[in-house]
């Protein structure tokens, strides 16, 4: 018996578990972005026409197998069958193509009133090289995290060193594809402040579920500070285990993948790492950001995310991966 009434209650259940997935930080029906409202707009749209559109044909077919003869006689003539077969979604959907354009119309527009210098993301296996340029043209370079202004259109160029990568940052707007050899602009406007999530939506190879990153919008005096801090180089350890931590960060020749700007690390294999502890993720979102999160990562990175390209450095003793750690998450 309690098995039995067990499935009923839990079957009640799954619609809002189904509507449970359709909120937070990567909900393209929680808009926070320009074209995200008018992608967000064309859906309830479409879904309305589509609703009521069910709704005319299920009375059409109670009225032919449950109607009088008359109204069947009436929903069979050729007039009916006309206008409700032919004229009505000519009408609807020309109605649909022709807002669907214009929407695009927006999003045209938008590219033509981006502000300023723009924002390169470059898809990588499988994490992401952001790319900022400065008011006076300098370009500064990070990693797995998007930061944007509020109210400012930003174009943002697409481009991959390898496979097939997408950008999808539901919330702010679509996706667009990063094809090789290609440069591909998509062009979004933060409307509110807040931290939204991008994910590579184009499978590319083993940690393709574990290539996403947070998308930061800033009110445009704090973006603009933030910026300006960034393209700082790297602070000095402050404290003894951080500055052991960078002794054994360079004796083990991290720096050849990794970039630490103002040391001697120049390597551009692996994500730059200047200001990695700022962030709010490691390893494209897949940890939280912590120091205890940068030992974990070090020590077991095939682990937490297979297939990575980062190799494995069981060589480590715990004290040199505390080290290593307080280092990394020093770094801000």
């Amino acid at each position: 018996m309690k098995q039995g009434t067990r499935i009923p209650a839990l079957a009640k259940l799954l619609p809002f578990g189904t509507l449970a997935g359709c909120a937070g930080m990567q909900s393209a029906l929680q808009p926070t972005g320009a074209e995200a409202s008018d992608i967000g707009t064309l859906f309830w749209t479409v879904t309305g026409i589509s609703v009521l559109t069910f709704l005319l044909v299920l009375a059409f077919m109670a009225g032919a197998l449950k109607g009088s003869p008359g109204l069947r006689r009436r929903i069979s003539d050729q007039r009916t069958i006309v206008a409700c077969g032919i004229v009505l979604p000519v009408f609807v959907l020309s109605g649909l193509l022709t807002y669907g354009l214009l929407v695009m119309e927006a999003g045209s527009t938008r590219t033509a009133s981006a502000e300023g210098p723009g924002i390169t993301i470059v898809g990588k296996r499988w994490w992401w090289r952001v790319v900022y340029e400065t008011p006076d043209g300098r370009e500064v370079v990070s990693a797995n995290e998007l930061r944007l202004p509020v109210g400012r259109p930003v174009a943002i160029r697409l481009e991959t060193e390898d496979v097939i990568h997408s950008f999808w940052a539901p919330q702010l707007g679509g996706k667009l594809d990063m094809i090789p050899g290609r440069t591909n602009v998509l062009t979004v406007e933060a409307t509110e402040a807040g931290i939204s999530r991008a994910q590579c939506a184009e499978y590319c190879g083993g940690a393709h579920a574990m290539m996403a990153m947070f998308v930061v919008a800033l009110p445009p005096d704090e973006y603009d500070a933030w910026l300006a801090a960034e393209a700082q180089p790297a602070a000095s350890p402050v404290s003894a285990l951080a500055a052991k931590g960078e002794a054994i960060f360079a004796e083990y020749g991290c720096g050849a993948c990794h970039t630490v700007r103002g040391s001697a690390a120049a390597g551009i294999v692996g994500p730059d790492l200047t200001h990695v502890g700022a962030r709010h993720s490691l390893a494209a979102a897949t940890l939280a950001n912590d120091r205890d999160a940068f030992v974990r990562w070090i020590a077991q990175n095939q682990h937490i995310k297979p297939g990575n390209l980062m190799p494995p450095f069981d060589m480590l003793t715990p004290e040199e991966l505390a080290a290593l750690g307080a280092y990394l998450d020093g770094l801000e």
